[in-house]
């Protein structure tokens, strides 16, 4: 993939202002690039700590000791261990032998994690994302919302000859020209068991004018091949091998009831033929696939509060320099909030509806536009 113009003038300047001596000691910047698919990491890790020779080195307090990662924190649960011989944060039973599985709707999957809750793996969440590279932007167990900042994949960064040479010292300076979100939604289903799903969002630096010397952002499709390596990845960290995450993608249950639009009441709402709770689930989902995006939700009043969210001025106002000339009001300036609400109309019934200040039926163009796009992303 091309540098944008931004790094080629960066990687220029950054070569003149060097010396070519520190080739010479760029050796242990060797790690700073990985051949993973996915690589957000900015930082490498600092060396270990070695006791010079004239020091005798003390004993290790047990006191002082970190657990072993399976075993419990606090409050977390103990992890079981499954007739493969995993030990899984999962909790093994009939129909999910390794104690987790995949469901899918359209291209759209999501981790279901049985006999856990929301609250014992919203920290392994938070390891999660920050082993991976990523801070944290949003972090909301309350809510199950946690969403990181944009960050670049490394991994896409051609490593051609110069990189390989010059690059090796100034390896900062280079792009790939792209910008990377996840939101993750976290709730908890009927049968005991936490639905996680991993929402893609991007953004790609496009060269502009004749001279293509100035760029600007500009919004990508969603990646679900991404998201299902994230997804992978996290079936890892709750103890599943490579081979038997990809397995369970490959296997994901299929979770689909259509969702038919009824405009009789004066204004447009969906219903859905399933129950509340994978009904909640699933319009979550549909929004995180729109442009709208979810500032909080209340699930016991059925409730998703959510705005239209322009991805390219959000990346500026996080850039380097939008901190320095974004001022906080401008920041404030964001487009209206709606209520999306899910409401059940018996077991195998749920209504969904965009409501106004006072909890009536929207029927203004954005609250029916809004109920389209939901339609659309629900068959």
């Amino acid at each position: 993939m091309k540098r944008s113009a931004l790094s080629l003038h960066a990687t220029r300047m950054a070569a003149l202002t060097l010396a070519l001596g520190m080739l010479a000691g760029c050796d242990t910047l060797n790690d700073w690039f990985a051949t993973d698919r996915v690589n957000y990491k900015t930082t490498s890790s600092a060396p270990p700590l070695a006791v010079p020779s004239d020091l005798t080195p003390t004993g290790i307090d047990p006191r002082y000791t970190a657990p072993p990662a399976d075993k419990a924190f606090g409050g977390a649960p103990q992890r079981a261990v499954t007739a493969a011989g995993n030990s899984t944060e999962g909790v093994p039973n009939t129909q999910d032998p390794l104690g987790m599985h995949i469901e899918r709707d359209g291209d759209h999957r999501w981790l279901v994690v049985d006999g856990r809750t929301p609250d014992q793996l919203w920290p392994l969440l938070q390891d999660f994302w920050k082993d991976a590279g990523f801070s944290l932007k949003t972090d909301a167990p309350a809510t199950g919302i946690m969403t990181t900042d944009w960050a670049e994949n490394r991994a896409k960064i051609p490593d051609d000859w110069f990189r390989r040479t010059i690059g090796r010292v100034i390896d900062f300076a280079y792009s790939s020209g792209t910008r990377d979100m996840f939101r993750t939604l976290v709730s908890r289903d009927p049968n005991g068991a936490t639905d996680i799903s991993i929402t893609h969002s991007a953004m790609e630096e496009m060269l502009t004018g004749q001279d293509k010397t100035s760029s600007r952002w500009v919004e990508r499709p969603r990646d679900p091949a991404l998201e299902a390596e994230f997804l992978a990845q996290l079936m890892q960290k709750f103890g599943l091998t490579d081979a038997q995450s990809k397995q369970l993608l490959t296997d994901a249950r299929l979770a689909v009831a259509p969702a038919q639009l009824d405009t009789s009441s004066g204004g447009s709402t969906l219903d859905l033929q399933e129950p509340f709770d994978s009904a909640w689930l699933r319009v979550g989902l549909a929004l995180d696939r729109t442009n709208f995006t979810v500032d909080n939700r209340d699930r016991q009043k059925g409730i998703y509060y959510v705005r239209y969210a322009d991805s390219t001025q959000e990346l500026k106002r996080d850039g380097l320099f939008g901190k320095l000339f974004y001022s906080n009001e401008s920041a404030k300036k964001q487009g209206p909030e709606f209520m999306v609400n899910v409401r059940s109309r018996g077991n195998q019934l749920t209504q969904i509806a965009v409501l106004d200040a006072n909890g009536q039926l929207d029927t203004s163009k954005d609250a029916q536009n809004i109920v389209s796009l939901l339609h659309a992303q629900l068959n």
